[in-house]
């Protein structure tokens, strides 16, 4: 009678499985937005506040990688953040290829994480916060602050995740208000 059952209930599960696959839903059902065709480089070109971002991606030579496989995370500082950083506008400068592409491998994150994802895993973690590597090798610890989450780099820098998340085809965009890293005043 089991082996009935389980061979009844296989075709079902094959229905289920197959429902799961691409559909043309505009938002996943967690409430996250549906991958689109455009990749992470893309997305950040011409977004109306990460220009700056997209000039310091540029300038240290990483579109390609943001236009490759992924999946990543990049916690995308806005407009504001750079100009409200002594030294963040510099990043775009020719000078500080090297100095940008460090900013930028902080604010990546291995895999396509969306707001749900986070805020499970600090559920998941408790009062310490969530602690993700990036890759630049450090870490940053995600908390939350009422309904905001909050990303903290390991020398104490802060970033609220701001606006709407953009999910591309090869990772997520999660908008920030700060840089996560304490810039040094760049040579010029």
């Amino acid at each position: 009678m089991t082996r009935t059952l389980h061979w009844a209930l296989a075709p079902l599960a094959v229905l289920a499985l197959a429902g799961c696959g691409g559909g043309d839903d505009k938002a996943a059902p967690d409430g996250a937005p549906a991958p689109s065709a455009r990749t992470l480089a893309a997305s950040l070109d011409g977004a109306g506040d990460l220009s700056t971002l997209d000039r310091v991606v540029d300038n240290a030579g990483l579109s390609t990688v943001l236009e490759g496989k992924g999946p990543y995370t990049v916690l995308a500082p806005a407009d504001a953040a750079f100009a409200a950083d002594a030294a963040g506008t510099h990043f775009t400068d020719q000078t500080q290829r090297a100095a940008a592409a460090a900013l930028l491998r902080a604010h990546i994150l291995p895999g396509a994480l969306t707001r749900a994802d986070i805020r499970d895993a600090i559920s998941r973690s408790g009062a310490g916060g969530a602690r993700m590597r990036t890759m630049a090798d450090g870490l940053v610890t995600f908390t939350m602050d009422g309904e905001t989450i909050v990303a903290t780099s390991a020398d104490g820098a802060q970033a609220r995740l701001t606006g709407g998340e953009t999910a591309a085809s090869n990772g997520v965009v999660q908008p920030v208000d700060a840089l996560l890293v304490k810039a040094a005043t760049p040579v010029v």
